[in-house]
């Protein structure tokens, strides 16, 4: 009877014209008990493979605590009364477990009420440390693992706003930022301004991105700098000192010998264009009691930046310590003026400082692709990453940093998952640092992902220097899913793994994979299905081609229970998010398991599984470029089309889909593809589209991979435009979109006018404004209530009546 006179209600609520209040309401209890279930716990595991630690996170906050006061400048979302960022996932719970003995410990002198995050381990992994926050205060705390006792560290409250909360210096000594003034200090807006606000441009471009939040007044400087102003201090043991005067840190971080610090810092003028991190900065080299060493780059603010994938700035860029000595700085350089229109044979120098940092510095290598970065081994060999994201494509060399040789060991396009090596696993060198050491001639790689033809299979493999090829030495079964998290002993392959499959949540297991049979190990935790009301759904990755030959894949949930010769077809939501590629090659790779253990999120379709309808999640949209001359999006709308009739056609001849009862949604650029999919065609019976930009000239300096600008290419910035099409969507469209949504290029106005104008062009919308929501929703109450609104738009559109 209750869910009969709730869509009663809906039904007349979708009949008035003007803005109604809207109670939170509530979805069927299977959805929602799925959205409020307990996640299993995050772990983290020492080096030896000794200790575990378990995470538990807090579910999702209640909307009052998103209404909280939050300061929102430089592109910045800042709690006001405790100098941190708002909107975290805090840690409320963390357990001690020893993998030997399967033994775990509570942890005494937790803060009560905990807020906890940025969990780090010691050098010696004999302890680790988190912050806390209050309502009032981020404070340190010191975990020992032999006690199992937590301790508060600091005296002074922690200044986290531009992240980095802390980083160990020794087993004994912590590096922090405090705060200068309390919080009750904070700028008072005035009543009456001293004058207007004015920027000034005169012949320089600043093709920037729509940032959201950013500086807009003096007031807003006021506060930028009051929030940011921070003070060094090192904790020994308990014991805080000062280091340097109080400044605007935005990075810190100690040479390998801990001599040295580099010491990035923000300085005036502050941009009204770019978020704080790309404000004007100093890079300079301090000593470990803060004594100013040397200046190594004064960086621009980045709205002079080059519009363009593969442009830069022209200045040091990638500035960093070198891991594998002592203390020496590097950085890189471009050689074509940051543009990659220039002719030019390398892109890109290299280039090192060594302590004591009076000398010139020294040209390293150079690259003919952008540098993409270095992973530091010894005087004799690295890895050296180099990218050009225009053309996707990604190149990898070994280095020897003393005489600069280079050999390139691959070169693939970036989409190309199948030749994908993996990562080369690290091992700690005496200073400390993670660096890559062949053994034998070859690189132990971890590859997490593992892509194939079946699917996703990861594997640790040997990559001969020598052949330039991959040896894989262990493989993920076939018929379930399991990854290397660590190699916790390189010389008998003893690791940690995560395996699952589509009826086993994941846990964790640690194994020897020489000299053993494959498969064995241990289990050392033993977590629980946090959903049993998925327990007999049925998953399956389908593969299907479109007209024109492009493979494509998805994964297909049917309901418990569910018959495809009794039941007939089903009514079918089809979830997606488009995906650039440079060729069909690429765009056709299988992507994901079908052995995976289904995962519940606030933003997935999955939920319908449970109400009967057929659910298509990761529906593969790609968008391929045609020809050498084109460029993805050249052809955007028709293979949109493309795609989404394939994914129809298959579900429908599979018997399992009716194609006359198909919902489309998604979300970010999901939503853009949805509001694109129901202007185009007529083959859906409803959309949901969540958080979307729909009108491209908002977004006039680049959107997503597209890094042409409105004025080198309007009438595709018009024709990619959802909101040019408003008069043609007939279909019924739920709109949804975070009041304070934080994402580039998506403000709520998008959703705003989009509503409007398919309001005045007679369309069936239904626009949702969720309170206090960013980009991705948190608050308790709106999720739950989303869930209620998708649910009653699917069961009135799509499950009605054919």
């Amino acid at each position: 009877m209750r869910s009969v006179s709730v869509l009663l209600l809906f039904f007349l609520a979708m009949k008035t014209i003007a803005q109604d209040a809207v109670n939170y309401q509530l979805p069927p209890k299977d959805i929602m008990d799925l959205a409020l279930a307990k996640p299993t716990p995050t772990v983290s595991v020492d080096s030896k493979g000794q200790w575990m630690l378990l995470i538990e996170r807090n579910t999702y906050p209640l909307v009052d605590e998103l209404g909280q006061p939050e300061v929102r400048v430089a592109g910045l979302r800042i709690n006001p009364a405790n100098f941190s960022q708002s909107r975290q996932n805090y840690i409320n719970n963390f357990t001690i477990k020893n993998i030997a003995s399967g033994k775990e410990y509570k942890i005494s002198g937790l803060p009560a009420n905990m807020l906890a995050n940025a969990v780090s381990w010691s050098p010696n992994e004999k302890k680790f440390a988190f912050t806390n926050s209050t309502g009032s205060v981020v404070d340190l705390y010191v975990v020992d693992i032999a006690t199992q006792k937590a301790t508060k560290v600091n005296k002074t409250a922690l200044n986290v706003v531009l992240g980095a909360a802390f980083s160990w210096l020794d087993d004994n000594t912590v590096l922090y930022k405090t705060i200068i003034k309390p919080a009750s200090a904070m700028p008072k807006r005035p009543i009456t301004p001293k004058g207007p606000t004015v920027q000034e441009s005169y012949g320089s471009a600043a093709p920037r991105p729509t940032f959201q939040d950013m500086i807009k007044s003096p007031y807003d400087e006021s506060l930028f700098e009051f929030f940011t102003l921070a003070q060094l201090v090192k904790n020994v043991n308990g014991v805080e000192t000062k280091i340097n005067q109080p400044a605007i840190y935005s990075g810190i971080s100690a040479s390998p010998d801990k001599k040295y610090w580099l010491v990035r810092t923000i300085s005036k003028p502050f941009s009204y264009v770019v978020p704080a991190f790309g404000f004007n900065s100093t890079v300079a080299i301090h000593d470990a009691g803060g004594k100013f060493i040397k200046e190594i780059a004064k960086l621009p603010s980045a709205e002079t930046a080059p519009a363009g994938n593969d442009n830069v700035q022209d200045v040091p860029r990638s500035i960093e310590w070198r891991d594998d000595e002592a203390a020496t700085v590097v950085w890189c350089k471009a050689l074509d003026g940051g543009l990659i229109k220039n002719t030019a044979e390398y892109r890109d120098a290299v280039y090192a400082l060594p302590a004591p940092f009076t000398a010139q510095p020294k040209e390293l290598f150079k690259t003919k692709m952008r540098y993409g970065g270095t992973t530091w081994g010894n005087s004799s060999f690295a890895l050296v990453q180099e990218v050009l994201r225009s053309k996707a494509q990604t190149k990898l060399s070994k280095l020897n940093p003393s005489t600069g040789e280079m050999e390139l060991l691959q070169e693939r396009s970036a989409n190309d998952a199948y030749n994908n090596p993996g990562s080369p696993v690290t091992e700690k060198n005496s200073y400390g640092r993670d660096v890559v050491i062949p053994h034998d001639g070859k690189l132990l790689m971890n590859n997490t992902t593992g892509a194939s033809s079946k699917g996703d299979l990861p594997f640790l493999a040997y990559f001969d220097l020598a052949t330039k090829k991959n040896e894989i030495i262990w493989r993920c079964k076939e018929d379930e899913y399991e990854m290397v998290m660590d190699v916790l002993d390189r010389n008998s392959l003893t690791v940690l793994t995560r395996m699952e499959t589509q009826t086993v949540v994941p846990n964790y297991h640690v194994k020897t994979l020489k000299g053993i049979v494959p498969g064995g190990g241990k289990q050392i935790t033993d977590f629980k299905n946090p959903y049993p009301q998925l327990e007999g759904v049925s998953v399956q990755k389908i593969s299907y081609k479109r007209a024109d030959g492009v493979d494509l894949t998805g994964n297909l949930y049917l309901p418990k229970g569910y018959d495809v010769k009794k039941d007939g077809p089903l009514p079918v939501l089809m979830w997606a998010y488009p995906r650039e590629f440079t060729n069909a090659r690429d765009a056709a790779q299988v992507r994901g398991s079908k052995n995976t253990f289904t995962r519940i999120g606030w933003g997935g379709p999955i939920f319908w599984v449970t109400q009967g309808y057929a659910v298509l999640d990761n529906a593969e949209m790609p968008i391929v470029s045609t020809s050498a001359d084109k460029k993805p999006n050249d052809d955007f709308i028709e293979q949109l089309k493309l795609n989404a009739r394939a994914a129809i056609d298959k579900l429908a001849s599979m018997g399992v889909g009716d194609s006359t009862r198909v919902a489309v949604g998604g979300h970010s650029y999901g939503a853009f593809m949805t509001a694109h999919l129901l202007s185009h065609t007529n083959w859906f019976k409803a959309g949901i589209a969540r958080s979307g930009a729909y009108n491209r000239t908002l977004t006039p300096f680049s959107f997503q991979n597209e890094d042409r600008t409105y004025w080198q290419a309007p009438q595709l910035y018009f024709d990619m435009s959802p909101f040019s099409y408003a008069q043609k969507l007939k279909t019924p469209i739920l709109l949804v979109h975070g009041d304070t949504d934080d994402n580039t290029g998506t403000y709520p106005i998008q959703s705003e006018r989009m509503f409007q104008a398919l309001k005045g062009n007679g369309g069936n919308v239904r626009y949702v404004s969720l309170p206090y929501e960013a980009h991705g929703y948190r608050g308790k109450e709106n999720i739950l209530h989303l869930l209620w609104e998708e649910h009653m738009w699917l069961e009135k559109y799509v499950k009605g009546k054919k």
